[in-house]
């Protein structure tokens, strides 16, 4: 545990040039009595910590001292690979430089390691892109990412329905969610999120811009994809779920959001298991198309509307397959 501590302060260090004991002791969950410790350790080991004194000072690494790959685990050498398999790297224009770095890095390993790669590849293959979806990424990602990479303002011919706008914007970061890559940029003091699919022209400036580096990315996707699905859910409709009804519809793609929500509302099963609860929905009609695919494992309760839309449609069926009230009982093969 401890040596795992000591190769993660020196990688710190190298990373970061300068930290105080303070903020050494925040990323790596110990004390600052435990820091101390730990550099007295390295110091009497031969790695060059140097601690600078007054306001300004903290923790550095003295004459561009770094680290070899000699201190990996077998797990962490194949994730490093993994995290390199063909894909989004691609897609952005890096397929050279990561290929150009996993040489590196298997040049730095010691033998032992060397077949991380091989291991990896006959084990995982990332297929991003959703089903039915076309696996070609689409034309201005790479411009748009190198834009992202040097902080430089673009000019962005964007489709929207029939017609085309022209924003000028500051490229923030790029996300792909199931399969489509999506750019989130300023535009004045607004936050804004476009699909890339339907970028039409980009046309990048010498001009930079200065990024807010107290931006997360990764945390204002996800309260962007909670507030989106959250705005589409504008209607609620009660059902009555069996334990299969109940797995179906975690399984069905319009119902991830109004799967979670309806689980938490859900009251007691009954004797046999089945749930009352209420369901949010985008509206009545896309709660019947979701509803009649759980068949017989859901009893729609109200709205009214939607009740009697589904006991007609069962109707119909029982009629179809012969069933009581038919005039037509199924007719099978002698």
């Amino acid at each position: 545990m401890r040596a795992s501590r000591l190769i993660s302060l020196v990688l710190l260090l190298q990373s970061r040039e300068t930290m105080t004991a303070a903020e050494l002791a925040r990323e790596l969950e110990v004390s600052e009595r435990t820091v101390y410790r730990d550099v007295l350790a390295l110091s009497a080991a031969g790695v060059p910590v140097y601690a600078d004194r007054g306001r300004a000072g903290g923790y550095r690494l003295l004459g561009g001292y770094r680290t070899r790959l000699t201190g990996l685990t077998r797990d962490e050498a194949e994730a490093l690979f993994l995290a390199g398999l063909p894909g989004p790297a691609g897609d952005l224009g890096l397929a050279d430089a990561v290929a150009s770095a996993e040489l590196k890095v298997l040049a730095a390993l010691p033998p032992a390691l060397r077949d991380a790669p091989a291991r990896v590849g006959q084990r995982f293959h990332l297929d991003v892109p959703g089903w039915f979806r076309d696996a070609t990424p689409p034309p201005w990602l790479a411009e748009l990412a190198r834009a992202v990479w040097r902080d430089r303002v673009v000019e962005l011919r964007y489709r929207r329905g029939e017609r085309e706008v022209v924003r000028r914007l500051e490229p923030y970061g790029l996300v792909l969610k199931s399969g489509v890559w999506y750019l989130v940029a300023r535009v004045g003091d607004a936050t804004r999120t476009y699909r890339v699919d339907r970028v039409v022209g980009v046309l990048t400036a010498e001009e930079a811009f200065a990024r807010d580096e107290g931006f997360d990315l990764g945390g204002h996707w996800q309260d962007q994809a909670e507030a989106f699905l959250r705005s589409m859910q504008r209607a609620e409709v009660g059902v009555r779920l069996s334990p299969a009804g109940l797995r179906a519809l975690r399984r069905a793609p319009e119902a991830p959001f109004g799967y979670a929500e309806a689980t938490r509302a859900a009251g007691e099963p009954d004797g046999q298991g089945w749930v009352v609860t209420r369901l949010p929905v985008e509206s009545v009609e896309v709660a019947y198309e979701l509803l009649m695919r759980l068949g017989p494992e859901v009893e729609v309760l109200d709205p009214p509307e939607l009740r009697e839309r589904v006991a007609d449609a069962a109707a119909r069926l029982a009629a179809l397959y012969g069933g009581p009230g038919s005039g037509s009982p199924l007719k099978t093969d002698p």
